[in-house]
């Protein structure tokens, strides 16, 4: 329970912090798509080294990958929520992980658009 009367401690602060990065690491590890994510974080951001983008460029696609990250940490949390309070089949459910899965897919399909915006231009130019 929340204890109105707790005070600040930077213990405290970086316990919080190690549940934080114990949720990405797990979302990495048990969720195949975003071993996808990563490969397309990785990939997106050497392209983005090697062409030399601008930095209003690189403020961009880092938010961009961001947001993709976002969308699957809620929509695995959301899964794990859904697992844990209706385990048999309910077809609410599968309607609330589609809806999860589908914000996922529009950020990365959002991501892939801003991904040709910003790296066409540069690719034409070194093949032109």
């Amino acid at each position: 329970m929340y204890d109105s009367e707790e005070t600040f401690s930077i213990g405290g602060r970086v316990r919080s912090m190690q549940h934080a990065f114990d949720g990405v690491f797990e979302m990495v590890r048990g969720q195949h798509n975003a071993w996808i994510h990563l490969l397309a974080t990785v990939c997106t951001v050497t392209l983005a080294a090697f062409l030399g983008v601008s930095r209003v460029e690189w403020c961009i696609l880092v938010l961009t990958i961001v947001s993709v990250w976002v969308a699957e940490a809620l929509n695995t949390a959301f899964e794990l929520l859904c697992d844990i309070a209706s385990p048999d089949f309910h077809p609410l459910v599968k309607q609330c992980k589609d809806v999860a899965a589908g914000a996922v897919l529009l950020s990365a399909v959002g991501a892939v658009v801003i991904g040709m915006i910003i790296f066409l231009p540069y690719l034409l130019a070194l093949s032109g």
